[in-house]
């Protein structure tokens, strides 16, 4: 028989156990679906839009920009100008003033100084140059002649020949029209006279245009004079209109600062290759036997500092003035290449080398510049265009919407 204690003890063993079962059950049953990943969508990217009227209102802007520029370049050019000169000049005042001289006083040497320097310069070859400028007319009808002696004879046959074919070709036509064909070609010769040279349709526009230049002479003088005077005086205003917080002051002191250095750099740099060219140049004619050597040691000190241009202006120049000079075209060609070359070593061994070190332009940008600030204020654009992209540059490199224009200026 068995026993009714035992029998209650194992059926409550028994109901435990499957009670104890059924909940590992439900537990397993749950805990797997909690652990499935949920179904991730797939993410879709808004489409990108272009916002045409902010684009079109930004190239309207900078056309009106470049049309300004263009019919104010009376006004920009001897401003940018004075800016120049003023950078340039502004260590040499600083240096006054430590010696305990006034900025006024040291402002007014420096500029009396250079201009008294210029005018003395201009008075000593003032004789030299005029005489170059007289035989400007002789230079032309010597390469005419030259040109009609180096004529082939085989051309000059040639050209008989078909000016003798044409004079047959009319006789035979005229031959062979009728007499009423004859008469109605006939038509009354009209002669244009050419008005008389008069001096005075010449000497008015050029008063004019030299009275212009040297009143944009004095606008840059005057300007340079003021900004030397002032010292850094327009430097704290901008910083103090650049906005309220001390971020902002702070990008546009290193702004500043920046453009100093780099024209400061860039001016000396300038200075000190033109200054060699015009010794080189000078040596080297003196050597080949040129007259007027100093006028164009002169000449080539000053055209150096136009890009590109000056240096096949002086080139050109000088191999005409040595044709006409030597009577020979190989001596021409000999001083031309003599000029090629000094501006050749130094152009591009001496200047790019110290020009790198003076700032960090990519080359192709600041051609593309110069051309664009040529085609738009002349020689002055070409002169110019190196310092306002250092400029362009310096800003653009601390402005987070133009960082992309400083990088296509940078190297």
């Amino acid at each position: 028989m068995t026993d009714p204690a035992n029998t209650e003890a194992r059926l409550a063993n028994e109901r435990a156990t499957d009670a104890a079962l059924a909940t590992v059950d439900e537990a397993e049953a749950v805990q797997p679906t909690a652990l499935l990943p949920l179904p991730q969508e797939p993410t879709v990217l808004p489409p990108s839009t272009v916002n045409l009227r902010s684009t079109s209102l930004v190239v309207l802007a900078a056309l009106a920009s470049v049309y300004v520029l263009h019919w104010a370049a009376a006004v920009f050019v001897p401003l940018l100008l004075g800016l120049m000169f003023s950078y340039a000049l502004t260590p040499a005042v600083n240096r006054m003033v430590r010696w305990h001289l006034p900025r006024l006083a040291a402002s007014s040497l420096l500029v009396l100084g250079i201009l008294a320097g210029i005018g003395t310069m201009a008075y000593r070859l003032s004789d030299d140059a005029s005489a170059m400028i007289e035989a400007i007319p002789e230079v032309a009808q010597k390469v005419r002649r030259v040109m009609e002696g180096h004529r082939s004879d085989g051309a000059a046959a040639t050209i008989n020949k078909m000016q003798q074919a044409a004079s047959e070709l009319e006789r035979t036509a005229e031959a062979s029209a009728t007499p009423a064909a004859r008469t109605s070609r006939g038509v009354t010769k009209v002669q244009i006279e050419r008005p008389r040279f008069d001096v005075k349709d010449y000497l008015w526009p050029g008063a004019l245009g030299l009275a212009a230049g040297v009143g944009q002479a004095t606008v840059v003088v005057f300007v340079t004079f003021f900004l030397l005077v002032s010292g850094d005086t327009f430097r704290r205003k901008m910083v103090k209109i650049a906005g309220p917080t001390f971020g902002q002051k702070k990008i546009t002191l290193q702004a500043l600062d920046e453009i100093d250095a780099q024209v400061q750099r860039y001016l000396g740099v300038l200075v000190i290759t033109s200054a060699i060219v015009g010794v080189v140049t000078w040596l080297v004619f003196l050597w080949i036997g040129v007259e007027r050597a100093a006028v164009w040691g002169v000449a080539s000190f000053v055209l150096n500092f136009i890009p590109y241009l000056g240096s096949i202006a002086v080139t050109g120049l000088s191999a005409l003035m040595g044709f006409v000079q030597f009577g020979s075209v190989e001596m021409g060609l000999l001083v031309g290449g003599a000029s090629l070359a000094v501006h050749t070593v130094v152009g591009y061994i001496l200047t790019p080398w110290l020009t790198s070190r003076a700032s960090r332009m990519n080359p192709v940008a600041v051609f593309v510049g110069v051309l664009a600030w040529g085609w738009l204020w002349g020689v002055w654009g070409l002169f110019l265009g190196v310092p306002i992209l250092m400029a362009i540059k310096a800003v653009c490199d601390r402005v987070d919407d133009l960082k992309a224009v400083g990088e296509l200026l940078g190297d």
